[in-house]
């Protein structure tokens, strides 16, 4: 059909890859963004209605009755839709009813899962065979493959397999790899030989979807692995933040491997009267201050949100001088439109802030106030330490910080129970409300902090501090927590173990090779 969309409506059978959502394609991006109608087709696709506009209906069936009443519906199919159809019927019915469709490949998991594994899938053989074991087959036939078989569906008969093809005339030493969750973060790969499936799968515990792949690529995993073999490969790591903050501390956490749990503590809201930041406001426009300083991108937050409900934008600032704690603080006010004339070159704290700050000279400052919007439960040292250089400050409550509700009670017993790997502590506060609304840590999970102040806090809480990052910032603190699960690893591999989890190593955890 043409690349224009119809004026009538038409379903798109849309491939959505092998697991990894970021392996989606561009055009079944494009497609979903523009759906009336979604059919998941699995569970495990729900990631993928990021792509969709809101208020897009996720249905079960009717594409046909749909699509003749002028609406887009996307059918997600697993992996490529054509590749061992199950979609078949439907695009017969669409045919048959005269909707026009439209049939968007995807990556199938038969490459995708190999190159996730490090096994490449035709090396110095150019063969590669795919097999579904579902329908019927002639393993003495596939047993002739010189290059490398990929088996869909077999993980039932792994073993069965494996005799069949040696029976056909494979060798019992030809190198195997099965692996399941492919391209996701609970990819887990067990390499073996075909004399070997039956004791190497026994206590795997593998289900489908899951690819067997035999020949001598595999052997090419040692070298090539590079998914399963990041330093915080499957970890599950609590990121107790507010659901702003968290975002960009996630993202690095997921380049690394890992699973982030997202579990606001902290709420951040207006304060109880809003007098006292509009006469900030005011003042900043008025000329009443000589600095403003910012000690963290909320702060940035409730003073931009302030200036759009009087109309005013960043160029309120000229001729103010404009400090910033940290990194993160500074990012914010550049989003802003505002250049921080003040960052920290050493610590990135209040104590750091006052140590760059030049002092109050009557000659050269013509006003002497300093604007200090922050949060209500914020420490004295920036004050002290301004009022001691001669500042006087104005230290203005702009947000208000409260413990938020409890999470749901499995994430409470995660927490409690040993099933996550890391928490990473970003303040003294996260410490007190986790703790508060959710529970200790158990003692196997691994306890990462930002600084001196916030280990201080989780040791006075009866938590042992595992990681502590070398600067107060949120990327520092992920960066140090994957340097420390990569050490982990090189000594489990030094000493010839298998790597594991840290949740793996409670009493009662599924013990799994990985």
């Amino acid at each position: 059909m043409s690349s224009d969309s119809p004026t009538s409506g038409f379903v798109a059978f849309v491939g959505a890859g092998p697991g990894d959502p970021n392996l989606l394609t561009l055009r079944a991006a494009e497609l979903l963004a523009k759906a009336d109608a979604v059919v998941l087709g699995d569970e495990e696709h729900r990631p993928l209605l990021r792509h969709c506009r809101e208020g897009v209906e996720v249905v079960e069936d009717d594409l046909v009755k749909r699509a003749k009443h002028g609406q887009l519906v996307v059918r997600l199919c697993a992996g490529d839709p054509m590749l061992f159809s199950s979609i078949t019927e439907e695009v017969a019915a669409c045919a048959a009813a005269e909707v026009d469709f439209e049939i968007v490949p995807g990556v199938p998991p038969a490459t995708a899962v190999l190159t996730y594994a490090g096994i490449p899938a035709a090396s110095a053989v150019p063969e590669f065979r795919i097999v579904d074991a579902a329908q019927e087959q002639d393993w003495t036939a596939h047993a002739a493959c010189r290059g490398t078989l990929v088996i869909y569906n077999g993980i039932g008969d792994a073993v069965a397999i494996g005799k069949a093809l040696i029976a056909g005339g494979k060798p019992d030493t030809t190198p195997v790899a099965v692996s399941s969750g492919g391209t996701t973060t609970e990819q887990y790969t067990v390499v073996s030989s075909l004399g070997r499936l039956q004791p190497d799968l026994k206590h795997a515990g593998f289900t489908e979807p899951a690819l067997i792949v035999v020949g001598e690529a595999v052997g090419l995993r040692d070298k090539l692995s590079w998914f399963e073999t990041k330093p915080l490969f499957g970890w599950r790591v609590l990121v107790p933040r507010t659901k702003e903050q968290s975002q960009s501390l996630s993202e690095q956490l997921v380049a690394y491997g890992a699973v982030p749990e997202e579990v606001p503590t902290i709420s951040v809201e207006p304060p109880r009267t809003p007098q006292q930041m509009d006469r900030a406001i005011k003042g900043l426009v008025t000329g009443r201050y000589e600095w403003v300083a910012f000690t963290s991108a909320n702060a940035v937050k409730a003073v931009r949100e302030k200036f759009e409900e009087y109309g005013l934008d960043a160029r309120a600032f000229a001729g103010l001088k404009v400090a910033a704690v940290g990194d993160a603080t500074a990012r914010a006010l550049v989003e802003f439109g505002v250049k921080p004339d003040l960052l920290p070159s050493g610590e990135q704290s209040s104590e750091g802030l006052v140590a760059e700050w030049p002092p109050y000279d009557s000659m050269l400052d013509p006003i002497n106030r300093v604007l200090l919007p922050r949060a209500d439960i914020s420490t004295d040292t920036l004050v002290a330490g301004l009022t001691e250089l001669g500042w006087e400050c104005d230290d203005v409550t702009a947000y208000r910080t409260v413990r938020a509700a409890p999470p749901p009670a499995p994430i409470r017993e995660a927490i409690k129970g040993g099933g996550f790997d890391a928490v990473l502590f970003t303040s003294s506060s996260t410490v007190r409300n986790l703790v508060g609304i959710a529970g200790k840590p158990h003692n196997v999970t691994v306890i990462a902090v930002i600084g001196p102040q916030t280990a201080k806090t989780a040791e006075e809480f009866g938590l042992r501090v595992d990681v502590m990052a070398d600067k107060p910032s949120a990327s520092a603190l992920a960066a140090a927590v994957a340097e420390y699960g990569a050490k982990q690893r090189q000594a489990a591999l030094a000493a010839g173990d298998t790597p594991r989890r840290p949740s793996q190593n409670r009493r009662g955890a599924r013990r799994r090779a990985r």
